[in-house]
């Protein structure tokens, strides 16, 4: 279980905690007379929060897929949509930039992203640059998919391998990796090309989309396992992994794989996550597409936290019996929140506050109305807080948010507010193209992009 500690310093040199002491003896430990102090009392520090499944191009979108559900999402949405025609490389840029702001806005300061914009070489580059210029920790995961406007697997293997020559990605916070979910729909040829180049590629983490149950995207550990790419010296993550089996888990544990499960994703679109609660000891959390609903862990946590209960409960009460014990614990929802994530990507410097770990870390007002009161730092976080109760936001020792501001990366060539300015712009515009497009007429009984499931549609 996490551990509290009250009355207490942290030191951070460059991108680490080096020490942590008690406040009560400052003069045991030596500060560098050029130390920023920052005074945290009344307020929670907590470690930064991991988000393990993001698209964070689409932010454009926001509230106009407000009713949607997965099988509308593919066809008009997502990667295999018209927007990998309409999208320009300066929305994509927006988009990706935007949307990282709004994660560290809310706490999350590391983030796996499953970069599907990579629908040409000027888009897939305008992705990497929005994450490097973000100042978020990203594992940046080019998607290699099946789209329709020319731009095909071979020509994005080429722009992979390419992308990853950039000097920047050894010296930022943005790490290179795969996206890919044709495990168990493409080619054996293609399938195998993309083995062979996340193999050979020193890729920080690759993922994938798995569901099951009724659903397609069946790339299951399993599926994984039987291609011998399962036990890798890289971190896998499943994306949603709603009907996992039992031999999944077991798989997953013998691996040291994980799945992330992304609570308000799966409630909104009609995933479901039946089976989820019984693989939480290798998971993590994730929000999915936050152009549909809130973009912070710890609403994923906390919905994740109360549905995950009710689901236990309500399996006694329909038997006529009263539950003595609650299933599920904040502490649990908190480190699905936190170190969870790191793990998730193996890194255990990540998602901790501990002298050796990177110096990512959230501080929570601790005197806002709704957090006025609070005893238990972990249940004042996961069942009370709120965005605007974060005050600051260090990643990998640099401010992010201070003072409830958000603090751009040095370098930027645009201000807060040119940034703001030109994505509404390019949201207006893209929006405007959307509303004038009919809705899907259903008529289809496979979902598009060569991804076949077999089963008709039902609505």
């Amino acid at each position: 279980m996490p551990l509290v500690l009250r009355n207490t310093s942290i030191l951070i040199t460059d991108d680490r905690i080096t020490t942590i002491f008690d406040s009560s003896n400052p003069s045991d430990v030596p500060i560098p007379d050029s130390t920023e102090r920052v005074s945290v009392q009344g307020k929670i520090v907590s470690p930064g929060f991991v988000d393990t499944h993001k698209h964070g191009w689409q932010t454009a979108f926001k509230t106009i897929a407000s009713n949607t559900t997965l099988a509308e999402y593919f066809v008009r949405y997502g990667e295999f949509s018209q927007a990998n025609t309409v999208f320009t490389p300066e929305d994509i840029y927006l988009g990706q930039l935007v949307g990282i702001y709004e994660a560290l806005n809310a706490g999350v300061t590391s983030i796996l992203d499953h970069a599907h914009s990579t629908f040409s070489r000027e888009t897939s580059g305008a992705s990497l640059n929005a994450s490097m210029d973000g100042g978020v920790r990203m594992w940046w995961c080019y998607a290699f998919h099946d789209i329709s406007n020319g731009f095909e697997v071979g020509d994005q293997i080429e722009d992979f391998r390419e992308l990853k020559k950039d000097e920047r990605l050894g010296e930022s916070t943005v790490e290179g990796g795969i996206a890919y979910d044709g495990f168990s729909t493409a080619a054996k040829e293609e399938v195998q090309s993309i083995i062979d180049l996340a193999t050979t590629s020193n890729i920080s983490a690759l993922t994938t989309h798995f569901l099951g149950g009724p659903w397609f995207f069946a790339n299951s550990p399993k599926l994984l396992h039987d291609l011998d790419f399962l036990n890798t010296s890289f971190p896998i993550v499943f994306s949603h992994s709603s009907f996992i089996s039992s031999e999944d888990a077991s798989l997953l544990r013998q691996t040291n794989q994980y799945i992330s499960t992304t609570p308000e994703s799966e409630m909104h679109y009609s995933h479901d996550h039946p089976t989820t609660h019984f693989i939480q000891d290798q998971a993590a959390l994730g929000v999915d597409t936050h152009f549909t609903y809130s973009a912070d862990i710890v609403t994923q946590a906390r919905l994740w936290l109360q549905s995950t209960r009710l689901g236990l409960f309500r399996q006694t009460v329909n038997r006529w019996k009263i539950p003595k014990n609650s299933p599920m614990s904040v502490n649990q929802a908190f480190l699905l929140a936190t170190r969870a994530g790191g793990l998730a990507l193996r890194r255990p410097d990540v998602g901790v506050i501990q002298v050796g770990a990177k110096a990512d870390i959230v501080v929570f007002d601790g005197s806002s109305p709704n957090m006025l009161g609070w005893t238990d730092p972990v249940a004042a976080v996961i069942l009370h807080s709120n965005v605007g109760d974060v005050e600051h936001v260090l990643v990998n020792g640099e401010w992010r948010k201070k003072d409830r501001q958000l603090v751009l990366k040095e370098g930027l060539n645009m201000s807060k507010d040119e940034v703001e300015g030109k994505f509404l712009e390019s949201a207006k515009r893209i929006q405007e193209v959307w509303m004038q497009t009919p809705l899907p007429d259903w008529k289809w009984d496979r979902p598009p992009g060569g991804i076949h499931s077999g089963l008709n549609l039902i609505v």
